[in-house]
């Protein structure tokens, strides 16, 4: 029986070597998936039975750290339940291999061909930051910022006079989906009833935001107060200046433009924050009914939700270091330079390939996603816009239409959620990458009118 055991693993472990690395990523995180339906299928995981559909949604939505839900999490399962939505939400949220890699460097301190490609096709990162380096900043930077997030919370629940224990295990799971920006919450309204805590506010702002920045700006900041001559890479500069412009801009819209919470008088400027901090870190919490916003703040939600964050991070979203790169190409097209640069820097042409390409498949799924629902599901089109956005942005908030969508419509929402979390270019690389012949390379050149 053990002989039969060992051979078998050898040949799973020869079959995945032959995969390319997105291929690994696409089969390693469905995996994931397929485990956690299983588990949340068991009788003994839950306080009422659901269907099958609906334990798989919620078992992609939490790998993805999505956060869209068809049920309620904290009625339809028991703390078993809910701690293995919890460790399915980190497991996606440090990525694939992330853990057993670091285990594999503490014990051993090498790092096997096979991780360290599957790891760089996971995690875009610049050629400043080693992938040794940055995979132990992934795993210490998550364990502190969890733990602090979750003594803060636990601090905030008692303050509002939680029971110990609830605090105790609201405190941990909460810490855990914030960071990993998956928008998992056990109270059935998010975080509404809290609009006017500062504090509760200022904590999930802060894990989000820590989350959402990216692996690769710790990185770098933990580079450089180890070495003072390391300098700050070009890609964070990029991150925190886009981050930056962008939440001033949704906070500002929200604040002057959105009806709903100019009402809210006292707690304004909070909930204006909290709601465009919410959509551009697809943490998917909200203080506010999204399903109140005016149309005008819907397209600014979905624009926020469209862009995310930071790559190599746990947010959604094309990411702002390829919305910089279209803008980049956009600009010095119509300057008529023959470069493309930002911040007088020039961007290499592989880069903008990748970012063109992943701007166009995002866009054409979010299109496509949005068409194949209207064929099934009675709704405005602004919510099922609104949803697709969430689930492919891995974000997670809602215009209420979730739990409403027929089968076909939550089939659609679980591949958004999960090719948002494999990311777009990966997917399709897994699914259509093929190797080139000689004879496919000999083509023809030939012009086109652009």
């Amino acid at each position: 029986m053990r002989n039969s055991f060992k051979q078998l693993a050898g040949k799973y472990k020869l079959l995945k070597q032959g995969w390319s690395p997105q291929q690994n990523l696409f089969y390693g995180f469905l995996t994931y998936i397929f485990v956690g339906f299983v588990l949340l299928s068991l009788p003994f995981m839950q306080k009422e039975s659901a269907s099958f559909l609906d334990h798989l949604f919620i078992s992609t939505s939490a790998v993805s750290t999505t956060g869209l839900v068809t049920i309620s999490i904290f009625d339809t399962y028991n703390f078993f339940g809910q701690f293995i939505i919890m460790t399915l939400i980190q497991l996606g949220g440090i990525g694939y291999l992330s853990f057993t890699t670091f285990m594999l460097l503490s014990t051993t301190r090498k790092m096997t061909f096979w991780h360290k490609k599957i790891l760089s096709t996971e995690f875009t990162l610049p050629k400043t930051i080693k992938i040794n380096d940055f995979l132990k900043s992934v795993i210490l930077f998550t364990l502190i910022m969890e733990t602090l997030g979750a003594i803060l919370f636990f601090i905030a629940f008692k303050m509002d006079g939680m029971p110990t224990t609830e605090a105790l295990w609201s405190s941990v799971f909460h810490s855990v989906s914030t960071f990993c920006t998956a928008g998992f919450s056990l109270y059935n309204d998010s975080f509404m009833g809290y609009i006017d805590n500062g504090f509760i506010n200022a904590i999930i702002s802060m894990l989000a935001i820590c989350g959402s920045l990216g692996f690769i700006v710790i990185t770098d900041f933990g580079m450089v107060i180890r070495n003072k001559a390391h300098k700050i890479s070009f890609t964070t500069k990029i991150i925190l200046y886009g981050f930056v412009t962008l939440l001033t801009i949704g906070t500002a819209f929200f604040y002057f433009a959105e009806p709903t919470i100019a009402q809210l008088e006292d707690s304004r400027f909070l909930a204006a924050f909290f709601q465009a901090m919410t959509a551009m870190t697809t943490v998917g919490f909200n203080t506010v009914d999204f399903g109140l916003f005016s149309q005008a703040m819907i397209l600014i939600c979905v624009f926020l939700m469209y862009v995310g964050a930071s790559p190599s991070g746990t947010a959604g979203g094309i990411k702002i270091t390829t919305l910089t790169a279209v803008f980049s190409i956009m600009k010095s097209r119509l300057r008529g330079n023959k470069q493309i640069t930002f911040l007088g820097r020039v961007i290499p042409y592989e880069r903008l390939y990748i970012a063109t390409s992943a701007f166009i498949f995002y866009t054409l799924l979010i299109f496509i996603g949005t068409f194949l629902i209207t064929i099934t599901h009675v709704s405005e089109l602004k919510d099922i816009l609104f949803e697709v956005a969430s689930a492919l942005g891995t974000v997670g908030i809602s215009r209420g239409i979730t739990g409403d969508l027929t089968v076909f419509g939550k089939w659609v929402i679980i591949i958004l959620m999960f090719i948002g979390r494999l990311g777009v270019l990966t997917f399709g690389l897994a699914i259509w990458s093929k190797t080139i012949t000689e004879e496919e390379r000999e083509v023809l050149k030939e012009d086109i009118a652009v």
